[in-house]
């Protein structure tokens, strides 16, 4: 990225309004008046050729009849000046545009939009918008935006797809008691993107907390490549997930894959710590913003409420930090804070009767422990203690530890007095919450952060065979055939080419053959249509299994020969398959779409006929490492199964986790040509004795 681009539009040492207005409630006149008013210390150069001096500052008809420098420009004229106005600061040299003016790729305008941003490459300018508010900088007293002042300075940022959005953010940081020292609208992305803002994020010294407000992506992999390097934390609120574009849902997977489950994947993937809602993305702002990562698993509570406490370790379970209880020498220690009928476990309770000292004293010992990875500190307001007292206890007795690199969250429940002492810990670095279940779940976002990040560092190394000669040959011959989906034969073919596990299938055009194959394949067989207009075999009783003899045969090749005709008489039948009949084994799933924003994406779950009904399945962007695909396997929530339960021995993990390794390794490799796939059922058997892939389906893109 041309980091110079955003430098001018973040450092900007001149800013041109082009579009200034003299005329109080239009835009060009709001965003000059907050420059002059709000702040920045640079010089302000308004374009309007109808006005000698709008606000005191001298008017220029044009930004080419500026006398000095520009780096970047506001822009706020109609949308068809637009093109004139970018022609214009590219002969002036300036470096970037904060295209205020909507009216483009919104209403359909998406010509227009590209011609814009054409004629700024063209220059070596980068755009920012259109259609946006703009952006604000505190470190820079620059409010180049309609929004109505600058945020309650902190050490955030905002990147926020919705303007609107943004500005009730602005508002809600001095109601919410949480800082950023910039934000920016980004609109309709049309050059610069959230992958642009969060590398240029990264190296701002302003910057200790990277926050995202997310509509979509024009390039998903680009935004996780982006975030994976990223060294700040980076949290994100994905609006619109319960809907997605995807397309018609030929496979299993297809119809599972929904952007919550993909764009979930994506941003754990990326290590970016996700939000739940408007107002957890506050509470995990202020906490991944003033604390540092949580490195390890022990989470202790020090309150002087059972109640709280209470709260705190429900919560904690739900956040998925449940607690241990404390060792007996931090237990013991910890009893000499406290009176006789106090609790050392976890949480700590210190009873009502803590004052100053008591926290002072537990909090000291408990945060400098080894065995303390992090701290939440409870405090219920009491008639006998000051809130401000025991605020500024607490933050002594972090200082004095001589610990650092080690988060803490607190939480007081009372009345303004606790107010007051909260807003003075946050203001002297300690994220403070009026409720023990945000305290708690601050520290769960600060443990995500830490455990994604390592996730993300992990280099994914393809495993499976180099297939593609043999799969593309598969696939051009069914293209030949004018098919957008191979056979159950060819879709094993594939597989195979990829060294997955599949059963040994072959292609039965009549009775006798069928007798022959099965003969050949011994007994039992298992016997299925093969038609590229029936891809839910099951459905069309076009299934047979656990057969043993010729007669058998014979009669199911008759059998599935009618079911399928009465199905759909329409169908082109190629045949029937005969398969070995692979012993009984824990049946799961994996398949793959082509997602349109993140490309191909991979599932798995308990698989069956029922996988759409139990919707037992987790998602990760291809390519999946083997360590990947064990967390995979862990996801589900029928994870014991695979871990064997009521005497059943454990399945086989690793063979499962390679197999899924490879299969992402097959759809990354083939994503130009696989639309959808499933491997339905995949037959998981006892540790050391492999998978093995039953029926496969591979829905081919359009061409």
């Amino acid at each position: 990225m041309n980091h110079e681009a955003l430098d001018g539009i973040m450092h900007p040492k001149a800013i041109a309004v082009v579009g200034a207005s003299a005329t109080p409630g239009k835009i060009g006149y709001t965003v000059l008046d907050n420059l002059i008013k709000q702040g920045y210390t640079g010089t302000i150069y308004p374009i309007n050729p109808s006005a000698e001096e709008i606000l005191g500052l001298k008017c220029y008809p044009s930004i080419l009849d500026v006398p000095g420098q520009v780096d970047a420009a506001v822009i706020t004229i109609p949308a068809k000046l637009v093109p004139q106005g970018v022609e214009e600061c590219g002969k002036k040299g300036v470096k970037g545009l904060i295209v205020i003016t909507s009216g483009f790729s919104e209403v359909g305008k998406r010509e227009l939009e590209d011609e814009i941003v054409a004629l700024a490459h063209r220059y070596g300018m980068r755009i920012l918008g259109p259609n946006i508010v703009g952006v604000l900088s505190n470190s820079d007293g620059m409010n180049a935006s309609f929004a109505p002042y600058l945020p309650l300075p902190g050490k955030a940022t905002l990147v926020s797809q919705s303007g609107a959005l943004l500005i009730a953010i602005d508002a809600a940081t001095y109601t919410r008691g949480v800082g950023f020292d910039k934000m920016f609208s980004i609109g309709n992305m049309s050059d610069l993107d959230f992958a642009d803002i969060i590398e240029w994020l990264n190296d701002d010294p302003n910057t200790s907390c990277i926050t995202l407000y997310i509509e979509g992506f024009k390039n998903g992999r680009s935004f996780m490549d982006v975030c994976r390097r990223a060294t700040k934390p980076i949290i994100g609120l994905k609006a619109g997930v319960s809907a997605h574009g995807a397309a018609a849902a030929a496979s299993h997977t297809g119809s599972l894959a929904g952007a919550a489950k993909v764009y979930g994947a994506a941003l754990q993937q990326a290590g970016v710590v996700q939000a739940s809602d408007l107002d957890n993305l506050f509470d995990r702002t202020l906490a991944l913003s003033l604390q540092p990562p949580m490195n390890g698993d022990n989470l202790l509570i020090i309150t002087n409420g059972g109640g709280v406490g209470v709260l705190a370790t429900d919560s904690a379970e739900r956040y998925g930090l449940p607690l241990k209880f404390a060792p007996p020498e931090v237990q013991a220690e910890l009893k000499k804070h406290m009176p006789d009928f106090g609790s050392a476990k976890n949480p700590v309770d210190l009873t009502g009767m803590a004052g100053n000292e008591w926290y002072h004293d537990a909090v000291k010992y408990a945060y400098a422990h080894n065995w303390v990875d992090g701290l939440t500190i409870l405090y219920c307001e009491t008639a006998v203690t000051n809130p401000m007292e025991i605020a500024q206890s607490i933050k002594a007795a972090i200082d004095e530890s001589g610990v650092n690199g080690k988060p803490v969250s607190v939480s007081f429940v009372g009345g303004e007095r606790s107010e007051k002492a909260m807003a003075w810990l946050v203001e002297h670095g300690l994220p403070a919450y009026g409720a023990p279940d945000r305290a708690v779940n601050a520290m769960a976002a600060l443990r995500e952060y830490a455990r994604m990040k390592a996730i993300a560092s992990e280099s994914i190394t393809p495993c499976g065979d180099e297939g593609r000669a043999i799969a593309m040959k598969v696939i051009e011959h069914a293209r030949l055939d004018g098919r957008d989906s191979l056979t159950e034969i060819e879709a094993k073919q594939v597989f195979s080419a990829y060294g997955l596990p599949v059963t040994r299938t072959k292609l039965a055009t009549s009775e006798d053959e069928a007798v022959k194959l099965a003969q050949e394949i011994g007994y039992p067989v298992v016997m299925k249509i093969v038609s590229p207009e029936i891809l839910h075999k099951s459905d069309a009783g076009g299934v047979k299994v656990n057969i043993k003899d010729e007669a058998s045969v014979r009669e199911a090749f008759r059998t599935i020969m009618a079911n399928a005709k009465d199905y759909n008489a329409e169908a082109h039948i190629h045949g029937i398959a005969v398969q070995e009949m692979a012993p009984w084994g824990t049946e799961v799933i994996l398949g793959s779409v082509n997602d349109p924003t993140f490309g191909p994406t991979m599932m798995f779950g308990l698989g069956g006929i029922f996988v759409e009904v139990l919707k037992d399945v987790t998602f990760r962007v291809a390519p999946v490492s083997s360590s990947q695909a064990l967390r995979m396997l862990g996801e589900i929530r029928g994870a014991p199964i695979l871990a064997g339960v009521r005497g059943e021995s454990p399945r086989d993990r690793a063979a499962m986790a390679e197999t899924i390794c490879a299969y992402s390794t097959m759809i990354l490799d083939l994503a130009d040509e696989i639309s959808e796939s499933d491997a339905n059922p995949v037959l998981v058997y006892a540790e050391g004795k492999g998978v093995k892939v039953v029926d496969a389906r591979i829905i081919l893109k359009k061409k």
